[in-house]
């Protein structure tokens, strides 16, 4: 319960037939409210997960395999254990840490351990030059979805392809726990973003009963989508067991985040439009071929956490899936086009047999799929002669997605073109209601491209039907959109055929202060069902930079990220 339980708020009798307050009464929903958070972590008074301490804490890590598929042969414990004060040295199969009496002595005995490892890797992993037709080489799960029937009067078809990588969540703080283990009982704080799932895996891994296991919330660094949350907490529960009684902190390295938390799919789509001959779709084709996007906790009959796949006995590795469609479904989302189209196919590939542990990243396949199909209908306008926003309004019959676009148009002071500027400077649009049952967001991204890329502005429209707390949507779309801009030009999971290679900032850049584009947000009046804000700005963000850089240089580029050698390629293309 929160804090308002707490006062009594909610320790009342629930009264059925209540009549809802009509919106002109409304005194707190609607207005902008402060959040009571935000000077204690400005000013770094706010304790995170990393900063509790538990009386009598020791310190555990956690040696690392150096790639996925690699299995501990011999190690020398007697080196690490020699050490004065060590509390313990672990080893179950290819799983192996320490536990010290201090943080700085953790991290010497598990340096002195990995130290003394032999391991015996192979190649699993595939080539990342080439994930799309590895991607479309894989086995797969279809699904398919249509509507309607082609319009006749088409005189060509457009094709297009769209591609994007592994992407890392490269949360700005590493995943951290605590966990206390003193007979059958274990308790485990940590920042996962479901707890009883947690204690459900929990249980599973270690053969405990759920009444046996206590898992306490406590806020960590942010993160949209599944990290390594719940792989920490295993870690430290593991380790605790060896020191009973004892709460064992662990918190991952920076390598150790970047290179084993869950990461975002991959995703290769093409496109295809039958148009008429004043360009217009008369059907549209989608197909795309994804790893699935979800792998948390507590949702199978075998834990999804990593260390447990690593014990001399392991727990079966499971393969990500994706939600049911009702429930926002995985790659398929926001996979068929919102645009008033005679037909659409889509066809949805889950693929299996992936080595890499995938999961939930914030908007799942939404971010991919909203890129590619807000490209294309720049492609479509170009090829029509047409204003790539006069395109999307003649072919869009959602009056509260024509009021985003409207909006997002006359707070950027759009200026209708049929051809690219050229100029080396230009403005992209996108757009998108995410999930197709969510907030409608329209984006006008400006982007200067010289030796790189450089996003300057970004206009956003946005329609949240009724907006709680205003200034809470702002800072959720602001957040998007600039997750979104870091995406797009900057990250990309590293990894050779056997090893990830993303060990720190400098092998994974993200976008930085000096990069960070101006954000302007309107919140355009919708219904009166608030429709939430966190992810609709991604896909639009991604696309209108995509078009924003074609504006600019007459070029498109169709895979993520926006690197200076992928211009230079399509430039020479």
């Amino acid at each position: 319960a929160g804090s308002g339980a707490g006062t009594g708020l909610l320790d009342v009798d629930a009264v059925p037939g209540v009549a809802t307050r009509p919106a002109a009464a409304y005194t707190v929903v609607g207005r902008a409210q402060p959040r009571a958070d935000i000077a204690d972590k400005v000013f770094g008074e706010f304790v995170f997960i990393h900063d509790l301490v538990l009386p009598r804490m020791a310190h555990g890590r956690v040696v690392r395999p150096p790639s996925p598929d690699a299995v501990l042969e011999a190690c020398d414990e007697d080196a690490a254990r020699a050490l004065d004060g060590v509390l313990a040295v672990l080893r179950d199969g290819s799983q192996l840490g320490v536990v010290a009496e201090t943080e700085t002595l953790a991290e010497r005995a598990a340096a002195k351990l990995a130290a003394s490892c032999a391991w015996i890797e192979r190649e699993s992993l595939p080539d990342a030059d080439a994930l799309r037709p590895w991607l479309r080489s894989l086995p797969s799960t279809a699904l398919e979805l249509r509507q309607g029937e082609p319009a006749p009067g088409a005189v060509r078809t457009l094709r297009a392809s769209y591609d994007k990588p592994f992407i890392r969540h490269a949360a700005i703080g590493p995943s951290c726990a605590l966990a206390r283990s003193e007979g059958e009982a274990l308790e485990v704080w940590t920042h996962s973003q479901a707890i009883y799932n947690l204690r459900r895996d929990l249980g599973l891994a270690f053969g405990l009963p759920a009444e046996r296991i206590r898992v306490r919330h406590v806020q960590g660094a942010g993160c949209y989508g599944h990290n390594g949350a719940d792989d920490v907490a295993y870690d430290a529960a593991w380790l605790a067991r060896a020191c009973p009684g004892r709460a064992v902190r662990v918190q991952w390295s920076r390598a150790d985040e970047l290179c084993w938390s869950p990461v975002g799919p991959a995703m290769a789509i093409d496109l295809e439009a039958d148009v008429d001959a004043a360009g217009r779709v008369l059907a549209w084709r989608h197909s795309a071929w994804s790893p699935g996007h979800g792998l948390r906790p507590g949702r199978g009959a075998t834990p999804t956490l990593l260390g447990s796949w690593y014990l001399a006995e392991p727990f079966e590795r499971v393969a990500a899936v994706d939600a049911p469609r009702a429930a926002g479904g995985g790659g398929d989302r926001n996979a068929e086009p919102l645009y008033a189209f005679a037909s659409h196919e889509v066809v949805c590939r889950r693929v299996s047999d992936v080595p890499m542990r995938t999961s939930a990243l914030r908007s799942l396949g939404a971010f991919a799929n909203v890129f590619a199909i807000e490209s294309f209908m720049d492609e479509l306008a170009l090829a029509a002669d047409e204003d790539p926003l006069a395109y999307r309004l003649a072919q869009l019959d959602d009056p509260r997605g024509r009021a985003v676009l409207r909006a997002v148009a006359a707070m950027s002071g759009w200026t209708p073109r049929a051809r690219p500027a050229g100029d080396g400077i230009g403005r992209g649009l996108g757009f998108a209601r995410y999930k197709g049952t969510g907030a409608w967001c329209a984006v006008v991204a400006e982007a200067r491209v010289e030796e790189r890329v450089r996003v300057l502005r970004l206009h956003i429209a946005v329609d949240v039907g009724l907006a709680v707390n205003p200034d809470g949507v702002r800072q959720q779309i602001e957040g998007g959109a600039l997750q979104a801009t870091s995406w797009t030009l900057f990250e990309e999971a590293h990894f050779d055929r056997t090893r990830m290679l993303d060990t720190d900032w400098d092998a994974y850049p993200i976008l930085r202060f000096t990069d960070a584009p101006r954000i302007d947000v309107e919140l355009v009046p919708g219904g009166m069902a608030s429709l939430g804000a966190g992810e609709a700005s991604l896909g639009p963000t991604a696309a209108a930079i995509a078009n924003a850089v074609h504006d600019a240089l007459g070029v498109r580029v169709r895979a993520l990220p926006l690197r200076p050698e992928r211009i230079v390629q399509a430039m020479d293309a």
